[in-house]
């Protein structure tokens, strides 16, 4: 008995040390051998990570106004397995289709989703209609799911909707459809895309930080010295050279023109001659950058880098400038218009009868293929004359800050196409390479490379990098280029022979050149196929703007004299006025006669420097339609000035303060144009959205510089506009009939203004 206690005993105690032997071998396994797998599964459990999102940076207009941001956006998000638990099928994809316009089926094959054990799944995001949503669409998503909320708590329920919100960010561009060829956009994956923001995305993108740290089985941080943390770097802000003002004077001027004539694209570009400096730069189609995806290919194209066209007759002031520095051109000389053999090729004038023996600067006015084919081939000769085309930058890309840039195309191999370059033909040339040229010709012969970006400011450090302005080389000499400026400003302010007369500002001496050439078709020329163009500067004397406006195939054969022109003048006298610029006290040169004031149209009385009360008795009499600005005793200024014809149904409007201390008028009702006009004077920033008439309207300062928000509404929205009413002191012969008497311009008005500023010679399309 008491050896089998001992048997047992031993045999227990043998059983025990074996267990005990494999437990400390287990543990000296895992603690020794398997250390580090073991460490690092527990590091895993512990250790928790969180990203830092980098902001990217803003794009600003020169003033700071914000052209591209980020801004809070939300992903909605579905439970399917909540929404079927709690039977809201129904009632989640009605709600999310009326929301997001997603379809029906989509959204119900979402909310059914299950894995591969077929159970539902606990998320999903509806993309692409529910991704990166905005606040506003968001607030709606929040009112549903707060509904649904709603209905299962009187049900009993536990109230989950099974519709969540993933907060995010996403790229916002204040201004809409302004400025979007430049600006450029990111899209729904936060991809750069065209313009600023694909040029500089290194700059703008930014890197990423993140946060690691140890914590416990409900998350709380545990105290650590192996925490990491490495902040997010935001990108660097872009303050751009463009001033939104001026970019919004562009679109306008563009939009009805285009509407009108309906072209392939039309292109404006303006610029500070002196630095090179990019002003505006606009297309049409265009494209809101917000919703880029509603938008055709054809409307992000950026014509004013991206395209090249022969520039026709604004490629002569190559020829002249040329001539000029060579000292060959003889303004008195004459020569026989009409046609001329050259190269082996006949070339002739827009009228091939010529106007017989003229003087080469009559030739120049009238903008004579002969006389440039004269002064190019004959003269010049091809060697110089291709040397200079070279030297005004034709031969080689700007580099401008944009993405995509065309080179030009230069034919240099036959001498008749060498003839025809001369007058802009068998070249093709980028919009960009032409105002560069024309600044040369402005700023004193020195060709600047155009730019878009003027600081770069990094928000992590606080640092600023300025961007200079940069000459690439001396082209022509001071002399040269102000004698090409002064025959330029002869083919604006001849009345009877200049081509761009339709250009002429009062007040300001303008130079330019019109352009009309006929598109190839089949190696044949289709006059039925067209781009025109006007090219210029103003003022002569102190250039502040060059501007290029080309129309490519408008649906009628009209020049560069009568469809560009015009836009260009509406454009430059806005900014010059905008700017404070003085006006010119030179006289008219080349006017041969009165100015015509069209049919039903009469000369704006001067009300400069008369007492207010004069100046209403004056125009009360003669039932001239008015509005007076300020509270002052002494008109100031006026608009339109003196002696310009205006309609009878047009208003003059009475400036009698200063503009810096005058409070802006309530301006609801108002069309934008004479908005515009007011605001214009008055020399404040504006900022639009929308079209059609001003219905809320909001005044804010920076750094002194006051700016005015005005939301418009389309025209048949007008009468809700007008209840609001205007707020303005109008007075007319009959007070009673004061809302009918001040009433804004119609569309056929302006169309008929436009006609009336497009007339110009007969003789010439160009």
């Amino acid at each position: 008995m008491v050896k089998k206690i001992k048997l047992r005993t031993v045999l227990i105690g043998g059983c025990i040390t074996l267990f005990f032997a494999l437990l400390i071998g287990r543990v000296f396994w895992l603690q020794v051998i398997d250390n580090d797998f073991w460490k690092a599964e527990a590091m895993k459990r512990w250790s928790r990570s969180q990203d830092l999102p980098a902001s990217r940076g803003t794009i600003m207009d020169r003033d700071g106004d914000i052209l591209a941001m980020d801004a809070p956006a939300y992903t909605v998000v579905v439970n399917p397995k909540v929404i079927q638990a709690n039977g809201l099928e129904e009632d989640v994809v009605k709600g999310l289709h009326d929301i997001l316009g997603k379809d029906e089926d989509e959204l119900r094959e979402m909310v059914r989703a299950k894995n591969d054990k077929g159970e539902y799944l606990l998320g999903r995001e509806v993309r692409s209609e529910g991704w990166k949503i905005d606040e506003e669409t968001k607030d709606k998503v929040v009112e549903l799911r707060t509904g649904l909320e709603e209905k299962l708590k009187k049900a009993g329920k536990i109230a989950d909707s099974g519709i969540g919100l993933q907060r995010e960010q996403k790229r916002f561009y204040p201004q809409g459809t302004l400025a979007a060829h430049v600006v450029g956009y990111t899209d729904l994956q936060g991809e750069a895309i065209g313009g600023i923001e694909a040029f500089y995305d290194d700059y703008l993108r930014g890197k990423d930080g993140f946060a690691s740290y140890k914590s416990d089985k409900k998350g709380v941080k545990l105290p650590s010295q192996d925490d990491l943390y490495q902040p997010a770097i935001n990108g660097k802000n872009l303050l751009l050279t463009i001033d939104d003002t001026i970019q919004y004077y562009i679109e306008d001027a563009m939009r009805e023109t285009f509407d009108k004539y309906k072209p392939i694209s039309m292109t404006v570009i303006a610029a500070d001659p002196k630095t090179g400096e990019i002003l505006g730069m606009a297309n049409l189609p265009t494209y809101n950058p917000n919703t880029y995806w509603e938008s055709e290919y054809k409307n992000y194209y950026n014509h004013a880098v991206r395209s090249r066209y022969e520039p026709g007759s604004t490629f002569k002031i190559v020829t002249l400038a040329s001539a000029i520095q060579e000292k060959l051109f003889n303004p008195n000389a004459a020569y026989q218009s009409g046609t001329i053999r050259a190269g082996g090729r006949t070339h002739k004038d827009i009228r091939p009868e010529g106007w017989g023996p003229i003087t080469y600067l009559e030739g120049v006015k009238r903008s004579s293929n002969v006389a440039f084919v004269k002064l190019g081939y004959e003269m010049l000769g091809k060697e110089r004359l291709t040397n200079y085309i070279k030297q005004f930058g034709f031969a080689e890309k700007t580099n401008i800050d944009l993405p995509g840039e065309t080179s030009s195309i230069l034919n240099m191999t036959y001498d008749a196409d060498i003839a025809s370059m001369t007058y802009g033909y068998a070249v093709s040339v980028s919009p960009i390479q032409q105002i560069a040229a024309i600044s040369a010709v402005a700023n004193g012969g020195k060709l600047m490379k155009p730019h878009l970006v003027k600081e770069i400011e990094d928000p992590n450090t606080g640092k600023t990098e300025k961007i200079e302005p940069e000459m690439v080389r001396q082209v022509i000499s001071p002399e040269s280029a102000r004698e090409t400026g002064k025959y330029l400003e002869q083919v604006v302010a001849d009345e009877d022979k200049g081509t761009g007369h339709a250009a002429y500002i009062d007040g300001y001496r303008v130079a330019g050149k019109t352009g009309t050439a006929v598109k190839s078709t089949g190696g044949y020329k289709d006059t039925t196929k067209q781009v025109v163009s006007f090219i210029g500067y103003a003022p002569v004397e102190d250039p502040k703007i060059a501007v290029l406006v080309i129309i490519d195939e408008p649906n009628e054969e009209v020049g560069g004299g009568k469809l560009a022109a015009p836009i260009f003048k509406e454009i430059v006298s806005k900014s010059l006025t905008y700017w404070g610029v003085p006006k010119s006290n030179a006289e008219e040169k080349g006017k041969s006669k009165e100015t015509v004031i069209p049919d039903g149209a009469y000369e704006a009385p001067k009300m400069t420097g008369m007492k207010v009360s004069e100046a209403k008795a004056k125009l009360l009499e003669e039932g001239v339609v008015f509005e007076t600005l300020g509270s002052g005793s002494t008109v100031k200024k006026q608009f339109p000035e003196p002696g310009t014809p205006i309609s009878g149904a047009q208003r003059i409007y009475l400036l009698t303060e200063d503009e810096a201390t005058m409070s802006i008028p309530n301006l609801q009702g108002e069309s934008l144009r004479d908005a515009m006009e007011v605001l214009t004077l008055m020399r404040v920033k504006v900022m639009v959205q929308g079209e059609g008439y001003v219905t809320k309207q909001m005044e804010t300062s920076e750094n002194g510089q006051r700016t005015v928000h005005l939301t418009l509404t389309p025209a048949e929205d007008k009468s809700e506009a007008s209840d609001s009413g205007t707020g303005a002191e109008i007075e007319t012969e009959n007070e009673n009939e004061n809302e009918a008497e001040s009433g804004t311009a119609t569309q056929e008005e302006k169309a008929t203004d436009a006609a009336d500023q497009a007339a110009g010679s007969e003789e010439d399309k160009e």
